[in-house]
This record gives C-alpha cells, structure tokens and sequence, in this order.
C-alpha cells in the first residue's frame, strides 16, 4: 500500500502541467474536453468537476503506472477546487473547442459537415460569386428538394457483420476511387479563390477523386491539365456550341489532353431564371469559350452562357461519337424515358441530375429520379453496362450510401467543393472530402456493408421518396444559409 501523498507536494505540481493524484499527463492532448479543462484543476481536488461528467468506470481504463497513490485528508484550504475553477474548466474548454483564425473565421478543425462550409462562404464571398453559386431556379423549390429528398430515404441497418475493415474504394468510368464520389463540373471556380479550378485539381488528387473540368471554368483547359499529376483521371464536361466547328476544336483538345470521359450537359438548353443571380450585374470576363459580346444586365449565369446550341437533339449523337474516342455521358438526365433513349443512342453512361436546381422548378429531385431511371433500365441493361451518376443535393456520407444502394455507381457534388474553397482554399476541400469519407465510413460500419459491393438496394425503404408534401422535419442547417430577398435600405 503506498503511503498517503501529502496535499502540500501535490499543490507542488500546479505549475508544472502535472495532474495528481492521477497523473493522467499523457492525456491532456487526447482528452475529449482539451486539456485546459484537466490543468485548471491540476494540483486540486477535481471531484466536483469529474463527477457530474464521468463515471468512476472510466478510471479503470487509465494504466496502472497513472495511479501514484492516495492524497492526505485535510490539507491547505488552497489546494482544494473552488466555484471559480469550475468557469474556469469551463471557459478553457470552450477557448479550446471554439477558438477564431486571425482572419476571423473558424479554425478549419472546427468545420463538422458540408453545410459549415457554406456558412462561412457566405460570410467571406463577395456578393457577386455568392449569388452565382448559391441561387437556383425560380422559387428555389428544387433546390431545396434535391436535399431535402434525401431524408424522406430510411435506411434498415443489417447487424452482426464483421466491419473491422471499411473499404469505400471503387471504379468509375474504368478510373479508380477511394470513394464514390467526384467533384462534378462548376463554373467559374475564381469567384471562390483567385487560382480557380487548378485548386480542386490538386485537392481532387491528394484525397484520390476524380474531378470533372467544366466547360465555363476560370482556367483555361490547359491550365487544368497541366495541374495534373500524374496518373490522376480527369473527365470533362462540354456545353455545345452552336458552332459546332468550336464545340469540335474543344473536344479534340480535351481528349488530346488526356480526359477520360466526355459529359455533355443535355440539360441546359435554355437558362432558368436564377433570380439571386440575375440581381447582380456580371462584372468578371467571361470565360474562353465565350465568343462576342456579353449581357451584363441578368447576372453571372446568363452572361456566360448564350453560346450554348438549344438545338441539341437526339441525332446529335451520332455526330458525338464520331468526333471523339472517348466515352460520351449525358449529363442531365431526368426520366426513365430518356434514361431508355440514352440506352438506345449508345451512351456509355448517364448523370441523373437537375442542374443542382438551377434550371426546371419543381422539377423531381436528383435521387427521385435515380430511383426511376434504375427500374427502367432494368429491362434493357441486365448486364449493368450502363453505369448510372447522380447529383444534386448532396450533403452527407448517408447520401452517398442511400444514392449507391438505389443504384448509382458514384455521386457528384459541386457547389460544396465551391463554398470549401472560397472559405479555406485547397485545405477546405480536401476536409470537406474527408469529412465525406468519414462519414462514409461510419455509416457503411452500422449499416453492416464492409465494402460498396455489399451495399444493396433492399437496405433503404424509399416509400416516402415520391411524396412531395408530407411532414418533415425542420432542415436547420439550410435554414440557416438560406437568404431571402430583402428591400434595400434608402
């Protein structure tokens, strides 16, 4: 037994970051409440403050050697804890858990989920590149819905599995992933961050995702190859032009620069009415694939655009393929119907989407949609030769899970990479897609699906997916975010 420690020597240690009676240390950078909690009762009595928080259990799980023996009864009234060192313990936790940058913003550690960093953007973009991103069509109904759908999917968790090893990899396009997820094409990436799309090139190839390059982006092609590392798979998504010569000249540099897969957006043939956007008055210089002059008076999105051919129709894919030898997906695909001529016409792959709700109001949501175009497939694709995307909405790892169990090969996710960068540059995207990734992970862990394989359709219950005006609950998070328009002040 050893010998009582004398409360003189243990107020001895409240200077030197020791903590006694348990001299718990080594603990103090892994404690869940920050070590500024444990110091500010170092060489104190802490029961008052351990109590009400842990169970004397967790002591159990300390190392013998942490242990240094019992204190004396009595002792200098000083070195017991007092109601003070309670706020104290307290505001140093806080300090700890919520500390600002210089620059005003929250430390990077401290962005928990996707809609973080959107918060921070809108607090850090200039008003112009904030309408652009953020706006959608009309009322902004299918905005709303891509996400909101998402949460009208249950999940039937499977037990009793072994998920000791998660393994989120996977193919897309013949390309490898370390998960199915890619940074779907945005215009105009230099209203988040002065280098631009290069950005997420390089955040794209440090966490192992295949990034889509826009048609619109601020950098030219080339300047998005060139960031490229190598063995890094890069798509690109191509607007049509209505000169067709341009739209082949562009196709012949993206292939000839080493993109994997062609996607040609088919649902863009006229521009929604973006309202957040359209108050703004396009001041940048448009991208280089935009010839002439430039309607500056209806916002970023209209001005960049009028080049695009609402001619497009379903003939136009022979022509498609015949300018290319890379793999030729619709991008924009919304029915079963057209999901069977996308079949027909022979493209290689299709993206279930809604143009992030940018175009069509009210029009269904990405992942409603999905589930449409997965059952009419089945009948003319039994092999799975088509490999089916989605995006819109897409907010959280569970998204990614429930997307994949209703089919989809992979998912994309565009205005979050966005906001990540305008808030933090490259270091917020690539914790964006780690918080991704660890949310992935997690629930592949619960739901008992150790790898993508064993994620299957029969693990959500989608009943509720088609009904558009049922009881839901309060989205907090897009609240948050959300701004209406405001009458401005005289």
């Amino acid at each position: 037994m050893k010998a009582p420690i004398k409360r003189d020597e243990v107020a001895k240690h409240k200077e030197k970051n020791d903590c006694w009676v348990y001299d718990v240390t080594h603990f103090l950078d892994e404690h869940p409440g920050g070590a500024g909690t444990i110091l500010a009762y170092a060489g104190k009595d802490a029961t008052a403050g351990f109590q009400p928080i842990h169970n004397t259990d967790v002591l159990d799980l300390l190392p013998e050697n942490c242990l240094l023996g019992q204190a004396e009864e009595g002792g200098k009234e000083e070195t017991k804890a007092k109601p003070e060192d309670h706020k104290t313990a307290q505001k140093e936790a806080d300090k700890q858990q919520l500390p600002e940058s210089p620059g005003g913003k929250p430390p990077l550690d401290q962005m928990l989920n996707l809609m973080d960093f959107e918060s921070v953007a809108r607090d850090v973009m200039k008003k112009e590149g904030w309408g652009y991103y953020s706006s959608g069509g009309d009322d902004e109904i299918t905005l709303r819905e891509n996400h909101l759908a998402f949460q009208r999917i249950w999940l039937r968790p499977r037990v009793m599995v072994d998920v000791s090893k998660i393994d989120m990899r996977t193919t897309m396009m013949g390309s490898e992933s370390s998960l199915p997820l890619y940074i779907t094409a945005t215009a105009l990436g230099r209203l988040a961050d002065p280098e631009g799309e290069v950005v997420l090139t390089r955040a794209a190839y440090s966490e192992g995702i295949i990034q889509m390059c826009p048609t619109l982006a601020s950098n030219s092609l080339e300047e998005m190859i060139k960031a490229r590392k190598p063995g890094q798979t890069q798509w690109y998504q191509l607007y049509v032009n209505k000169n067709r010569q341009l739209t082949e000249k562009i196709v012949k540099k993206a292939e000839d620069g080493g993109m994997k897969a062609l996607f040609v957006t088919v649902d863009a043939p006229a521009l929604g009415r973006r309202e957040k956007d359209m108050r703004n008055k396009f001041a940048a210089s448009a991208p280089d694939v935009q010839k002439g002059q430039v309607n500056r008076q209806q916002g970023t999105a209209r001005a960049i655009s009028t080049f695009i051919d609402p001619s497009l129709s379903w003939k136009d894919m022979q022509w498609l393929k015949t300018m290319t030898k890379m793999p030729i997906v619709l991008k924009g695909i919304q029915t079963g119907e057209d999901a069977l001529l996308a079949y027909k016409y022979g493209a290689k792959a299709i993206v279930v989407s809604n143009h992030g709700g940018r175009q069509l109001d009210t029009a269904r949501s990405g992942i409603e949609a999905l589930a449409e175009v997965v059952e009419a497939l089945k009948e003319v694709d039994r092999e799975g030769k088509m490999e089916i995307y989605v995006d819109g909405g897409i907010r959280r790892g569970s998204d990614i899970f429930k997307a994949i169990a209703l089919g989809a090969k992979g998912v994309g996710i565009g205005r979050p990479m966005l906001y990540s960068l305008a808030a933090y540059g490259q270091p917020g995207v690539e914790r964006a897609i780690q918080l991704l990734k660890d949310e992935l992970e997690m629930v592949m862990r619960l739901m008992g699906t150790p790898t993508i394989a064993d994620i299957k359709r029969e693990m959500i219950d989608t009943k509720s997916l088609s009904l558009h005006f049922v009881p839901a609950p309060r989205d907090h998070l897009t609240e948050s975010i959300y701004e209406p328009m405001r009458a401005a002040k005289l």
